[in-house]
């Protein structure tokens, strides 16, 4: 894929007014310029910086990462083939990209491994890496699919996104794609890519020990829902969800 204009990059953003910026050049420097801020209630100059960056601003009020990115896969062009996520706070390698954009006609969800180099698992703190963990191994026991990483970017089909049917608003949106995107045997691809510590501001997750908690206890409880729906349906037909040729085409609303 040589025209990144099918590309639609979405990164939601809280007080990332230090980084955003950054973020939007080094994107736009991959001709990536199709680039939507989901902001989640900033209170400093995020919107101002993402606009003056030349990204379209749109604002989200209800609180949550899986909110933000639903939010910004609305009303999307008819020619946005692919979704990019990415973070807002500088922490993505984003010269990992052409490895993600050169051949993603064999896939259709591609992720980012920050585990596979060197930085990458350095840069990641105890909370993530245990979280990390926990989640794929759980993923692992209960999917058959072992990842290697719920890293945030992560560049996915439009038409995968649909069958996905995505549920979650919150902490558990990354995991609920990964873990839909077996059931609905999606080609899978997981590439090595750097990662920092985040460049500004403070981390809504791993940044405090009631954050973590919460996360993780999200994490937990989206994977167990998931897991007892794909008991349910196995039992009730043999198999375990549909293709992405069979998606229903449309995004759920909620």
């Amino acid at each position: 894929m040589t025209n990144n204009h099918n590309i639609l990059v979405i990164i939601p953003v809280l007080n990332e007014e230090t980084t955003i910026t950054g973020v939007i050049k080094s994107l736009q420097s991959y001709n990536l310029n199709n680039i939507r801020v989901v902001d989640n209630g900033s209170t400093d100059n995020s919107i101002i910086k993402a606009k003056e960056a030349g990204a379209e601003v749109i604002c989200e009020p209800i609180p949550g990462y899986g909110r933000a990115c639903w939010r910004g896969l609305q009303q999307l062009d008819r020619d946005i083939n692919w979704i990019l996520f990415c973070d807002g706070d500088g922490s993505d390698d984003l010269s990992y990209l052409p490895q993600f954009i050169a051949e993603p006609h064999k896939y259709d969800l591609i992720l980012g491994n920050r585990r596979a180099t060197v930085n990458g698992r350095k840069a990641m703190t105890p909370v993530q890496n245990f979280g990390n963990w926990l989640a794929t191994f759980l993923i692992g026991w209960g999917w058959g699919h072992w990842y290697q990483d719920l890293g945030p970017l992560r560049l996915i089909r439009r038409s995968a996104l649909d069958a996905i049917q995505m549920q979650d608003r919150g902490f558990g949106w990354t995991v609920e794609m990964q873990a839909r995107a077996i059931e609905c045997s999606l080609r899978i691809c997981e590439i090595p890519v750097g990662y920092r510590r985040r460049q500004g501001g403070r981390s809504k997750i791993s940044g405090t020990l009631s954050g973590s908690v919460q996360a993780g206890t999200i994490i937990l409880m989206t994977l167990g829902r998931l897991y007892l729906r794909r008991l349910k349906l196995t039992q009730a037909d043999g198999t375990i969800g549909k293709s992405v040729e069979e998606g229903i085409g449309n995004f759920h609303q909620s």
